[in-house]
């Protein structure tokens, strides 16, 4: 598990994530890319635990996805399975198992201000906190051919993974309106939605 785990963690965080891992009884299975989500956390019929992550996630997107699977479980088994998936006692369990990870040993100095700022009230997926995804995709190993959709200019037509065409409109508040081409129905985007541009 540990040659594993140095593949895919920060070299300082494999030893504290096997340790959480072997308390918890994890069976972890490391994926290939899903678009749709980093990782999961399954309650297997015999009462197992098994984890899966995405393989091709950078180490400090690896490292929040183990600890924010590990929360569901270790938020489940102290306050019941009634909770809500991403609730407040989750939010607390997760917290509770970063704070030992948020140390310049683990993180880039650039990423810690944001990580610290993100776990004062951790959302259901890191990718909806748009500064520190941008910020953590920094260190992911391909070279990115996708554009942002804040990057793009207002009125472009862009693709996203599953195919569908959208026009980009006005910003809201935080979100972009855009327009699917093929139905007419308007869709919000968050700023660090990656996208193919069209024209």
């Amino acid at each position: 598990m540990n040659a594993t785990l140095q593949k895919y963690l920060p070299e300082r965080a494999v030893e504290p994530c096997f340790e959480l891992i072997k308390t918890h009884g994890v069976h972890l299975k490391v994926v290939n890319h899903r678009v749709t989500r980093h990782g999961d956390y399954r309650r297997m019929p015999g009462g197992g635990h098994q984890i899966t992550v995405n393989a091709s996630l950078n180490p400090y997107r690896f490292l929040i996805t183990l600890v924010h699977e590990i929360a569901h479980l270790v938020a489940f088994e102290k306050f019941g399975r009634r909770i809500k998936p991403h609730g407040l006692e989750w939010k607390r369990t997760f917290q509770h198992l970063m704070i030992p990870f948020i140390r310049p040993e683990i993180f880039p100095s650039a990423l810690l201000p944001l990580i610290a700022q993100h776990f004062k009230n951790p959302k259901a997926s890191s990718s909806t906190d748009a500064r520190l995804s941008i910020a953590l995709k920094a260190y992911d190993a391909k070279e990115r051919v996708n554009q942002y959709v804040f990057e793009i200019p207002e009125g472009s037509t862009f693709r996203i993974y599953n195919g569908k065409l959208f026009k980009k409109g006005n910003k809201r508040i935080k979100r972009y309106e855009c327009v699917e081409l093929g139905s007419g129905k308007v869709y919000l985007f968050q700023p660090n939605a990656e996208v193919e541009l069209i024209q």
